[in-house]
Order: C-alpha cells, then structure tokens, then sequence
C-alpha cells in the first residue's frame, strides 16, 4: 500500500506545482507591477523633494541678494522680481512693505491683502496690520482700530500694539492717558526687556515718572 500512496502524494505535489506556476504566469505581472509602482513612487517623492528644496533654495538666495542691494530702485526692482510659491508670498510681502523707496500705496494695498488673507500664518497677518497702521496716514481713530485687535491677551505681537496705541494717545493730545499706558508696559513682563527699557525712555521723554517695578 506504501508504493499507491507514495505515487498519489507525487501526483498531488505535481498538481500543486502546475497550479503554482500557472497561477505564477498568469498573475506574476501583478507583483513586478507592484514593485515598479513602489520603486516610481518613491523615485517621484525624491525627485519632488529635491525639487521643492532646490525651490525653496532658489528663493532664498534670490531674497538675500535683493536684501544686500543697497536701498534705492534697484532693491525695489530686486524684490518685485521675486517669484514665490504660496507659502513664500507672506514673508515677501511683508520684505516688500518694508521697502521705503516703494510708492506708499502700493505698500498698503500689499499689507492689506496680507492682513486679509486666511490662508496665511496669523503672525504674518497681525505683523501686516501693525506695519499698517505704522505706515498709513489715516486719522487716529482709524488706526487704533486696526491695532486694538492685537492688543488684546494671547497675540503675539500685543507688546508692541499696545505701545503704538500709547503713541495714538500722544498723537491725540491725551499724555495723561499715554503715560499710564506706558508705565503699565513698562512692567509687564510680557514684554520683551527691550521694549520695557524704551518705553520707559519714552516715558522720561514725556516728563512723566517710571513706574517702580
């Protein structure tokens, strides 16, 4: 009985091995398709990568040989020549505002589409509003309004806001309620020390008393 049961377990391992290699032939394609989508894709990544690096390289140096071009037309021409990608057009926007050769409204259409615009970081939106409000020729009020937003608890630029509103106060004649104002920055420990050391010159400026602290 040994030798019939020996040829039927041979004739089952043959059978096995035909249906595997059948199976090998007919499906094998899919596992070298699958290699070749794994070895692209990760070709595609890399190469993206790199791209997007050599992008972001590109722009840089780009912004660094603008910012060393001394201040006149040429740096203005230097950084309207700029192209950024999306998440670039913030901080360009912002190096563009800055550009004091730069026609004034130009400047504050720039800084309001920024302030405006949800998509970008909020800390380059507030800096946008507080460079506004610095260089727009809008009466007071109107420029309070922009500032008090970023004074409130949490901004990160409530400091230097609630300075500039202090400086509204001695826009508008009211130097009792500036002095006030600064002597509480001055003791804030928010507030970077540089901020707290000019705001208490300020405050000797203005004939008023630093507050101890």
């Amino acid at each position: 009985m040994s030798n019939p049961e020996s040829f039927i377990d041979e004739v089952t391992e043959e059978l096995r091995r035909d249906r595997l290699y059948g199976a090998f032939r007919k499906y094998g394609w899919i596992g070298g398709l699958l290699v070749v989508l794994t070895v692209g894709g990760a070709a595609v990544h890399e190469y993206r990568k790199s791209a997007a690096t050599q992008k972001a390289q590109s722009f840089g140096d780009a912004l660094l040989d603008a910012l060393e071009t001394p201040v006149g037309p040429a740096r203005t021409a230097a950084l309207s020549a700029i192209a950024a990608q999306t998440s670039q057009e913030p901080l360009l926007a912002l190096l563009r505002s800055a550009d004091m050769e730069a026609d004034l409204t130009t400047r504050a259409a720039s800084l309001r589409s920024l302030a405006d615009n949800e998509a970008a970081p909020q800390a380059y939106r507030d800096l946008a509003v507080l460079r506004l409000a610095l260089i727009s020729d809008a009466d007071v009020s109107a420029r309070e309004a922009l500032l008090s937003p970023l004074a409130t608890p949490g901004r990160a630029l409530r400091p230097l806001a609630l300075e500039q509103l202090a400086y509204l106060k001695v826009e508008a004649n009211d130097l009792t309620g500036a002095l006030s104002d600064l002597n509480d920055l001055s003791v804030d420990q928010q507030a970077p020390a540089q901020l707290r050391q000019r705001v208490k010159q300020m405050i000797i400026v203005l004939g008023g008393q630093v507050a101890a602290g």
